[in-house]
């Protein structure tokens, strides 16, 4: 449990700094959408490089694997489907983002501390990794690519569906690292070492721009904040998902003791800011994504409680 609160304190205390930068604007006023951007047009794609290009790819091909994307469509399929039934009149982008505020998964900067000091195993991650990476999200950003961004009249929307997930810097750089793990070629030091400068800042950035965002606009007021959109997404997010994972895990492969409870705890992480970032950079649904980050991340400490309670 000291794990728990020990990822969670990290969290909170660089949360908090970048929402004193922000109400401060000692970085000026238009720090958070450079920072936003600095996370993902560089950094995220250089941690991702690193992470991928010195993985152990047999470990990653697992039931995890099957798991986290199972899991993660079906959350996300459902949020699409109860947000168009119950809050209709919503626009493509805006059901992606939510789609991907209830399903995925805070896998790096809380998923990390969480593997390492409560699960003794970080190898429970980097399929989850592999899944939102070169297969959720270049799906998502497709959509967004596609939807929420202005085309001229002349463009095929078949061929931005293809090329412009291709374009991005996140799949790239994820892309670029299983090959390289998959060819079992070894940087050089002088590549391998800038890009692992580069990632290491990918983290207290996107947790930095985060807490920025916190500021400006209050937090679950009515008429700024989609209330019901993000009580959905986190109910989905913080007891759906859990459950299903529960039972894909016990029941379709016959997991038990502490891989279920991993299998169990990584799905109960909240919300990535990374969806933060998504929404910031395409700029619909910015707030949906930050409240259902923020509650998430909340909610997300007495879940785990129990989760261990019951579980470990």
């Amino acid at each position: 449990m000291s794990g728990v609160v020990s990822g969670f304190t990290v969290i909170f205390i660089l949360v908090a700094i970048g929402f004193a930068l922000g109400r401060t604007q000692v970085l000026g006023e238009h720090a958070h959408d450079v920072l936003s951007r600095l996370v993902f047009f560089v950094c995220t794609p250089a941690l991702l490089f690193t992470s991928l290009a010195t993985s152990d790819l047999s470990v990653i091909f697992s039931s995890t694997l099957v798991i986290a994307g199972v899991s993660a469509f079906a959350t996300g399929t459902l949020y699409i489907v109860l947000a168009r039934g119950l809050l209709r009149r919503r626009d493509i982008p805006e059901l992606t983002i939510g789609a991907l505020s209830s399903s995925y998964v805070n896998s790096v900067n809380l998923g990390l501390p969480i593997a390492i000091f409560v699960l003794d195993d970080a190898s429970f991650i980097a399929p989850l990794l592999l899944f939102q990476i070169l297969i959720y999200s270049p799906l998502a950003l497709g959509v967004l690519d596609v939807t929420a961004l202005d085309r001229t009249a002349g463009k095929s929307v078949l061929r931005d569906t293809v090329r412009l997930p291709l374009t991005n810097p996140i799949v790239i750089g994820g892309l670029i690292g299983v090959v390289v793990s998959l060819i079992g070629w070894h940087p050089p030091t002088a590549i391998l070492e800038p890009m692992k400068m580069l990632g290491s800042a990918s983290v207290p950035a996107a947790l930095l721009a985060f807490g920025m965002s916190l500021t400006g606009v209050p937090l679950f007021k009515k008429g700024q904040s989609p209330r019901r959109e993000v009580a959905l997404a986190t109910v989905l997010k913080m007891l759906f998902m859990p459950a299903l994972v529960y039972v894909i895990a016990r029941w379709g492969f016959g997991e038990s003791g502490h891989t279920l409870f991993a299998q169990v705890v990584i799905a109960a992480l909240p919300t990535a800011q990374n969806v933060l970032v998504y929404a910031t950079r395409y700029r619909r649904g910015q707030v949906l994504a930050r409240d259902t980050a923020l509650l998430t991340t909340l909610v997300s400490i007495p879940v785990i409680a129990v989760i261990a309670w019951l579980l470990a």
